[in-house]
């Protein structure tokens, strides 16, 4: 695709993000959950309607859970969700860490 220098530059798509934020906070727990052996490998998915941070098992399979961000959704059920590898959304929320609670309860296991 070659640019013609007549034009002007077209303004690139508007997509939806994880802010810094939003990052750490997942990734936290990532790194948490890596280290007790439950998920090995993670993607980002950045679209117009949706960021997606998935979790994987192994790397060449379905996502064993994915959490999104749809700011669309914010002043309804709240834009944060975890879902499932089966589609079921697991906890829907507008607060990040409360949402991804769901997640961390498998951290605690039976002693």
């Amino acid at each position: 695709m070659t640019l013609n220098p007549l034009l002007p530059p077209q303004p690139a798509p508007d997509v939806v993000a994880f802010d810094r934020h939003e990052l750490g906070t997942i990734l936290s727990l990532y790194g948490r959950m890596v280290a007790a052996g439950e998920w090995r490998d993670y993607g980002l998915s950045f679209l117009r309607d949706v960021a997606v941070f998935s979790v994987f098992r192994r790397a060449a399979e379905n996502p064993l859970y994915r959490i999104e961000k749809r700011p669309r959704l914010r002043a309804a059920q709240g834009m944060y969700a975890v879902i499932g590898m089966n589609g079921q959304v697991l906890r829907r929320g507008h607060d990040l860490r409360a949402v991804l609670r769901v997640l961390e309860r498998k951290l605690i296991g039976p002693v």
